[in-house]
Order: C-alpha cells, then structure tokens, then sequence
C-alpha cells in the first residue's frame, strides 16, 4: 500500500521540523512508496520557509504553497488534488495527531475494506465549549446534510485516493472535504487514536468560526434552509387563516369590537418577518450561485516544491501557476 500524507499548515513553522521527522520513520514502515505533501494556506509566518526547506532536504516531502489563506478544507482539497499514492492520510500540523497512530488507520482501511477511516480520540482534547460547538456542527451534518458517519467525523482520517473522482468539479470558496467524500461511498469506519495536546500556540478553530463553517455547509451542501423556509410560510399561512376564521366567527357571534393598532402592528410585523427570514434564505442560494457563475476559485497554487513540482493535474475550481517563459498572450513581446 502506498500512502501520500496531506498535512494544511498555518501558523506552523515551528511544529513542522518535529512532525517531519517523526512521520517519515513511521510511513517507511508502514508502506513501501510514501510522500508528504505540505500545503501552506497563506500563512503569515515563516510556515513556508520552513515546507520548502523540508521539502528540499528531506526525501519524498513536497511543499504546495496557495496564493492566499483559503481555509482548511480548501487547502486539503489542493493537497488531495496533489496526492499520487493510493491512500491518502490527512492530519494536523500541531502534532494532535501522533504520526505513530497512522499504521493503525491503515490497518483498520485495509483489513475491514472500508474506503474511508476517521481516528476518533479516547477524549475530547478542547475545552467545553468548543467541544459542543463540534458535536453540534457533526449532528448538523449527520442530519441535514445525511453525511454517513458524521458524528465520528475527525481531521485525522485516511481514504482511497480514487475517491477524489467523486469531487473532481468541486469548487468554490466553500469546500468541505467530509461532505465532499459523503458523496462518494457509505463505506465509512471509524477506530479510537490516542490524541495530543496541541504543542504550539491556540487552535484557530474557535466557536464562531466552527459555527460560520457549519452555516457554509449547510447553505452551500443542503437544501434544508429552503425546506424550512417553505414550512415556515406553511406554518404562517395556517396561523393566518385560523386568525381570519376566529374574526369571522367574532364577527358572526356580535362581537365586532375593531382590533387596536398594537394588535395590527403586531400582526404586520409577523408575516414581514416570515417573508423577510424566506427572502433571505433564497437570497443566500442565489449570492452562491451568482459567485459560482463569476468563477472563483477554490484555491490558487502560488508556487511549488519538492519532487513532481512540475507536474499537476488540471481540476476545475484550480488555478495553477503559469509557467516561467510561457506566452501569456498574442501581444506579449
């Protein structure tokens, strides 16, 4: 089995060098053909100086570096996109994710046959907070979006390489790596890793950004926000016509007291605010789709290094470096 490593790196300059190090004993016993492929997401430190650097002193280590910070699951789509193996391991760069636990992912691919295996940690290794907000985002997924497997879904994770062909028109700045691989096989197993305390630095996954990715995934992988706003307007359409019969029937009995003008008010500002919850959720389908129609990119390759550094593949939604001395057009000189 040969395996190619994907690790997005941000803010890990100084975590790279340790982790490098102890991946490449584990993956030449693991496997007999291995490759690292370090995808630097536009971070601000020296995160890559030090990818390139590793990637040219240390054998089978390939550094991609993108245009600017996309986002994490954008950025494992670009190393994903990169991967030449035929399993491929995804992990965090803040050595959370021992690399000793990687033959363990493997052996639970191959001997169960499955396509995909998430390592799940013994215990939560963040605080309570954001712990919730991630049980709730998995819950999210495993029922809105019908994500199979979503509530032992994890960064640390190992695939078939051939999986990638289920997402090859993927793009877009709104990428999820887990819904994207949902679409491909229900053959999903899980096995218990021992996880690390994070070594450098915070998480920069907080609540707020873990709510702000759930909201992506779920506007931009569902139709769940339109279904709710259709039930929503059901909903208030009942209420209307039962506070219409309720008038009547005042009205048929003698009562014909008029409503005041709280009442009225009231009533306007209900069904305002149900037009205006539907309204918005139909504008955000179609700001998505306006952005699609324009193009964007899920991710620009800026540069790259290490072995294969010339060679790539063309995938939609990829923008790749032109070539140092290529035509950029007629009127060149």
């Amino acid at each position: 089995m040969s395996v190619s490593v994907v690790i997005p790196c941000y803010r890990s300059a100084r975590t790279l060098p340790h982790l490098v190090a102890r991946l490449m004993p584990v993956l030449r016993a693991a496997s007999g053909r291995h490759e690292v492929i370090l995808v630097d997401d536009g971070s601000p430190d020296d995160t890559w100086e030090v990818a390139a650097e590793l990637a040219r002193g240390v054998e089978g280590v390939r550094a991609i570096r993108l245009s600017r910070n996309y986002g994490q699951h954008n950025a494992l789509v670009a190393g994903v996109r990169e991967a030449e193996c035929e399993v491929v391991v995804t992990m965090d760069d803040d050595l959370q994710h021992p690399p000793e636990q990687i033959p363990l992912l493997l052996a639970t691919l191959e001997g169960d046959r499955l396509d995909l295996v998430y390592g799940v940690p013994r215990e939560e290794e963040h605080g309570v907070l954001r712990s919730f907000a991630s049980r709730s985002v998995k819950a999210g997924m495993s029922g809105a979006l019908g994500v199979h497997g979503a509530r032992t879904i994890s960064a640390f994770r190992a695939f078939r390489t051939r999986l990638r062909d289920g997402f090859a028109d993927l793009s877009g700045p709104h990428a999820s790596i887990d819904v994207a691989l949902s679409w491909t096989t229900t053959r999903v197993g899980a096995v218990t890793v021992h996880m690390n305390e994070r070594s450098q630095g915070q998480s920069n996954y907080t609540p707020r950004l873990l709510a702000r990715h759930a909201v992506n995934m779920l506007v931009g992988y569902s139709t769940a926000p339109l279904r709710a706003a259709s039930y929503l307007g059901f909903l208030v359409g009942v209420f209307g016509l039962v506070l219409g019969g309720a008038v009547l029937w005042r009205f048929a009995v003698g009562d014909t007291t008029v409503p005041g003008f709280t009442t009225i008010a009231s009533m306007v500002a209900l069904f305002s605010s149900a037009q205006l919850v539907a309204m918005g959720v139909l504008g955000e389908y179609v700001g998505r789709i306006h952005g699609s129609g324009m193009g964007r990119p899920a991710y620009v390759v800026r540069e790259r290094t290490g072995a294969g550094e010339a060679g790539s593949r063309v995938w939609p939604g990829a923008t790749a470096p032109a070539r140092v001395g290529a035509r950029s057009g007629p009127d060149e000189r």
